[in-house]
């Protein structure tokens, strides 16, 4: 997924209100911008990183810029969870994902209670595949991606609608788009959400596939480039 314009760099000042930030432009002057990421940001809101935002150029939205990339560690990080189900069906499309060529993939279809699925995938002669996705950008070990950064009730509900699909006969995937690149694993933090810890463990055994993808970022583009292991907790 290539930026329509290339980012600009800033510093960041602090994030607040979950979806603020301030920032330290090139010039000097200090913005307010748009932080889209409802989670916690562990490990990404510390005052005086690297960052990166993208401009509307829309003179006539309330908040024209956008915090895109954080700099953590000495590695970019994709913290905007709007964009992760664009890279994931770009990752489909190039083949990152277990599916057969020629397969349909509809997005934000209805299913489940009064809910819509991220992606509906139609192959020929397998049933239908129920795909959510999940934003991730914690590393709290070196080399280990996890999920989630705060406890997320409502990841906990699409766990349990993806084991029912599975028990009505359809495929079912949990997709984790990683926004960094600095691992080669993933796995669920179990002690900042253990009720999200126990119901992956009852999709992972009731058949419900896990695929996470990280990426590789930079200031025009994020692509998602492979997938990495998925281990058990760490305690």
């Amino acid at each position: 997924m290539k930026f329509v314009d290339e980012l600009i760099s800033c510093t960041l000042i602090r994030r607040y209100k979950r979806f603020l930030a301030d920032v330290q432009m090139p010039d000097g002057s200090v913005i307010t911008v748009h932080c889209p990421n409802p989670g916690a940001m562990l490990g990404l809101d510390a005052p005086g990183s690297r960052a990166w935002i993208s401009d509307s150029r829309n003179p006539a939205r309330k908040l024209r810029h956008t915090l895109e990339i954080v700099e953590a560690d000495g590695t970019l990080v994709g913290i905007n969870t709007n964009l992760p189900n664009r890279l994931a069906r770009e990752a489909m499309e190039n083949g990152l994902a277990p599916l057969r060529p020629g397969a349909t993939i509809l997005a934000e279809q209805k299913y489940g209670e009064n809910r819509r699925i991220d992606f509906l995938i139609s192959e020929e002669d397998r049933p239908p595949c129920f795909i959510e996705v999940k934003n991730v950008h914690l590393v709290r070990r070196r080399g280990l991606h996890e999920f989630p950064d705060c406890k997320t009730a409502r990841g906990t509900k699409h766990l349990g609608e993806l084991i029912r699909q599975v028990e009505a006969g359809n495929r079912a995937m949990m997709l984790y788009i990683i926004q960094r690149w600095d691992g080669d694993r993933f796995s669920i933090a179990s002690d900042l959400d253990p009720a999200y810890a126990r119901a992956f463990a009852d999709a992972k055994g009731a058949g419900v596939e896990m695929l996470a993808l990280k990426c590789r970022i930079t200031p025009e583009e994020i692509t998602a480039v492979e997938p990495v292991e998925i281990v058990d907790p760490v305690s």
